[in-house]
């Protein structure tokens, strides 16, 4: 934690220097913009070189945590210094619309990962379940071909279609594929309460014989249930950066060649 403040110290300090030091080029009739347009260029250059740290996992730059850190705290730096060199929150012109709509939707989706990154892996510790990406679509269809076993031997042994029609109404839905993908993005329990509404709606209608084998089935339901949760979030952590990481490209484009052209109307 004292980490975090003192990186926050020191974007503070370096935000408000940046501030005092436009102010007098202001005062002296010349271009503040120059001055925290070069910050932000900067911390903008300091924000990709993180994409950088990545992919170069076996150079000595600094633990990856550390990195981690300095973005987070650069890229809200990033965002004061933008509204310090653009002076209002919403610019005029195509142009720098543009652009500010690219800046702001790199914040948004880095406030978002980075929201993701602490809540998340609690939620997943807090399943129970450990499970590994790549392999849930095979661990999902194991799964279902156990269940779809059960609920044929409970018809076969029994003499009763009772839990085999259920299946084939309702929680066969539910064993095709990964569900309640936006629940549980944000944490929620319809899917544990759905299953077990399904099991206990089903219960009343069931022998002893029948039952034992409902049990048997809401067990794997209950895996199936944490593994979907684990696609969820796992997915969430994968793809955000398919957004945020282009926006950033983006926006980086954009800033080299907004220098171009002011380098080019200058001289």
């Amino acid at each position: 934690m004292k980490r975090v403040w003192g990186y926050i110290a020191i974007a503070i300090l370096f935000f408000v220097l940046i501030w005092v030091w436009t102010l007098q080029v202001d005062n002296s009739l010349n271009y503040p913009e120059f001055i925290s347009g070069g910050a932000l260029f900067f911390v903008i250059f300091i924000l990709c070189m993180f994409n950088v740290r990545k992919r170069l996992p076996f150079l000595p730059l600094w633990p990856a945590h550390k990195w981690f850190l300095l973005h987070s705290v650069a890229g809200f730096l990033a965002l004061f210094l933008f509204w310090l060199h653009a002076d209002v929150l919403w610019p005029k012109g195509l142009y720098v619309q543009i652009l500010t709509i690219l800046f702001y939707g790199t914040t948004l989706s880095g406030i978002l990962g980075l929201i993701m990154e602490k809540i998340y892996p609690n939620l997943l510790t807090r399943v129970g379940l450990e499970c590994i990406y790549e392999r849930i679509p095979r661990d999902l269809a194991e799964i279902r071909n156990k269940a779809e076993s059960l609920v044929l031997e409970c018809t076969e042994k029994t003499g009763s279609d009772t839990l085999a029609q259920h299946y084939i109404e309702t929680l066969g839905w539910f064993f095709q594929r990964p569900r309640f993908f936006i629940n549980n993005i944000f944490g929620g329990q319809n899917a544990q309460t759905w299953v077990m509404q399904q099991c206990s709606v089903l219960e009343r209608f069931l022998n002893e014989a029948e039952r034992g084998y409902l049990d048997q089935v809401y067990v794997l339901a209950e895996t199936k249930r944490k593994i979907d949760f684990h696609y969820s979030i796992q997915t969430m952590l994968k793809k955000w950066l398919l957004v945020h990481v282009p926006l950033a490209a983006a926006v980086m484009t954009m800033v080299i060649w907004h220098l171009i052209v002011i380098q080019v109307f200058f001289n």
